[in-house]
């Protein structure tokens, strides 16, 4: 009787795993349908001219569940703001909000999550949260410059960092933009094969 009710939970834990996962997926593909529309759309698209005619879609991994993670979240209160390194001369004020700690192939990473000083103060984005790393996919598939991730605010000591929606820095379209650089605290040691490929060489 003990071994049917281990074979029954197993079961509905796997149906459980199974349905979770597809709710993960469908949520990354309607982030990638709409990042690509935005790319599409000549009213929003950030591209350059002579890009925008020969655009046919953004690039991507293959998206997984392995990169949607549930880091423990600390909090880090008592940080002073600093100005963020871009890759012009203009230096945007943030400071260091929290920690995300996680397990990734048996690596213990730690990185920062950090707020935007400015945008703190305004209603609508007051919430929300810059993650900005690189990787080892950085040059060598995804763009030399890093990516984004962009957070909310966690409600409990939990924050989800879904890697496949990372995206690029719009400095990987255009040099007319101005792009934060990642701190070096945000360099993972992995191959993050999750998320946005890059462009070109710009």
């Amino acid at each position: 009787m003990k071994s049917i009710l281990i074979i029954i939970f197993l079961f509905f834990t796997l149906i459980g795993n199974a349905q979770s996962n597809k709710k993960i997926l469908r949520k990354i593909n309607k982030f990638q349908k709409e990042l690509n529309l935005k790319f599409l759309d000549p009213k929003t698209t950030i591209l350059d001219s002579l890009d925008q005619l020969s655009f046919k879609g953004l690039e991507f991994y293959t998206a997984s569940s392995k990169y949607y993670i549930k880091a423990r979240f600390k909090r880090t209160p008592n940080e002073i703001p600093f100005l963020m390194k871009t890759s012009t001369d203009r230096l945007p004020e943030y400071v260091k909000y929290g920690e995300a700690h996680f397990e990734m192939e048996n690596k213990k990473i730690v990185l920062n999550i950090y707020q935007n000083i400015k945008y703190s103060k305004i209603d609508e984005f007051k919430n929300d949260l810059f993650l900005p790393f690189t990787d080892f996919t950085s040059g060598d598939g995804s763009y030399g410059g890093g990516r984004y991730i962009d957070l909310k605010i966690p409600n409990d000591g939990f924050i989800v960092i879904d890697f496949n929606k990372s995206y690029n820095p719009y400095c990987a379209y255009s040099q007319r933009f101005s792009c934060p650089i990642p701190p070096e605290e945000n360099d993972i040691s992995l191959r993050i094969e999750a998320g946005i490929k890059n462009f070109k060489e710009h």
